[in-house]
């Protein structure tokens, strides 16, 4: 299971790199609809979503997980004020910073300041917005 769990890491780590994802410029390239705007971006997105459109076809109808003991239950269907938040927090910090959270922390590799800076952040905020209000 670990092992599965780390070659699902490495694969997307590296699709991360592949992609450009874990470099701000690129990021912000696709956020800047009304400059010199990057549209490559929108390729990662179509094969993220074609591969699990073809994943769901494959195990919509197993009864548990090949790697695992059980699926996850549903997700909520509430829209409350911490999911607001959250995505308000999540949609500022990507366009400020060009980061998304998991293609930061695989650029934390480079040693990049920016990177370290953002994954602090983005580590103080998840500690902060757990103590303030904790998962239900």
């Amino acid at each position: 299971m670990n092992l599965v769990a780390f070659l699902c890491g490495v694969l997307f780590a590296a699709g991360a790199c592949v992609s450009g994802m874990v470099r701000p410029s690129k990021v912000l390239g696709f956020l800047d609809l009304g400059g010199a705007w990057d549209a490559t971006l929108l390729f990662v997105m179509a094969s993220a979503l074609a591969i699990h459109f073809l994943a769901w076809r494959v195990v919509k109808n197993a009864t548990a997980p090949r790697f695992g003991t059980r699926y996850p239950g549903p997700p909520s269907q509430t829209i409350d004020r911490r999911l607001l938040g959250g995505a308000v927090l999540f949609g500022l910090g990507w366009g400020l910073a060009g980061y998304c959270p998991g293609p930061a922390v695989v650029s934390i590799v480079s040693g990049a300041t920016s990177s370290i800076v953002f994954v602090t952040a983005m580590v103080i905020g998840i500690l902060l917005a757990r103590r303030i209000s904790p998962p239900s």
